[in-house]
């Protein structure tokens, strides 16, 4: 027999599904990690217009990709198009993950566990008792509030431009976990009100192309004993953290919480553990720093 005719070439595929999608830097950790384990896999970073999602969740089943990371603006309207979703999920009401059992599509959610992670090991912060500002009310805000509910924090207070999606969260806070939660209105500059131990920006405000931007709140009302956290890794030291940097808080960039949920569904897809260090690296790398 020809030697050659005994080497696997089929490699094994898991991605995202965006909408803008170009700037998603998942790629560069997910693809360190697979090299170091020697594994024959391939992330892809493919967008998916909104009318688009069910056709592309067919497409995984199709090409018999393992998974698929889902971000804006796919993660709450995927779950229709799946076979199960996790409790947590469920009760998130959105997916960022999903993987393949036999041949079923399994949705989950990383985020919220990936950012409570950060949260612990790089900024150190136990948010038991804290109370914490979530700005939006989107899929990433929904993961997060509810991990920290369930983590013991005291209060969250909800800031979103549209009343419905707020208090459907806050609703939500209140019906499924002990939390104190409550909504505001965003309709101008957020002054933060006093005390809060943790602010949390949810949004894509400030995600690439658009570096220059920054959630609209009173920067005044930021105190050197705040936590001031951002979702967005790239870029990760967004125009909202140097805010904060000048008056003194503490700030928590957005790759953390990318890599340790992507460990996460790194895991759920290969059934091995991820090679955090070596996926940090990679994107410390990518973004020199």
């Amino acid at each position: 027999m020809n030697k050659l005719s005994k080497l696997n070439y089929k490699a094994e595929l898991v991605g995202v599904f965006g909408h803008p999608v170009d700037e998603n830097p998942t790629i560069i950790m997910q693809e360190a990690a697979f090299r170091a384990l020697n594994l024959n896999w391939r992330y892809l970073t493919i967008e998916v217009f909104p009318a688009d999602l069910e056709d592309a969740i067919k497409g995984i089943r199709a090409f018999n990709m393992r998974g698929i990371n889902l971000t804006i603006p796919h993660k709450v309207e995927v779950l229709k198009y799946l076979d199960e979703v996790t409790h947590d999920a469920q009760l998130m009401g959105a997916v960022n993950t999903v993987y393949r059992r036999d041949n079923q599509l399994i949705g989950t959610n990383t985020d919220g566990k990936g950012f409570l992670t950060s949260l612990n090991l790089d900024a150190k912060i136990d948010p038991r008792g804290k109370k914490v500002v979530i700005l939006g009310a989107g899929g990433a805000a929904r993961a997060i509030s509810v991990e920290l509910s369930l983590a013991g924090v005291k209060e969250i207070t909800i800031v979103n431009r549209s009343p419905k999606r707020g208090e459907e969260l806050v609703n939500l806070l209140r019906e499924k976990t002990p939390v104190n939660a409550h909504y505001e209105p965003w309709t101008s500059a957020f002054p933060l009100p006093s005390p809060v131990d943790i602010l949390v920006n949810a949004t894509s405000i400030g995600l690439f192309p658009n570096t220059s931007q920054k959630p609209n709140i009173q920067y005044d009302t930021i105190r050197p004993n705040l936590v001031v956290c951002d979702v967005i890794p790239n870029p990760p030291h967004t125009q909202f953290l140097q805010e904060a940097e000048k008056r003194g808080a503490k700030t928590l960039d957005g790759l953390g919480m990318l890599v340790y949920q992507g460990a996460i569904g790194f895991k759920l897809w290969t059934g091995l553990d991820a090679p955090v260090k070596i996926m940090k690296k990679a994107l410390s790398k990518e973004f020199g720093v």
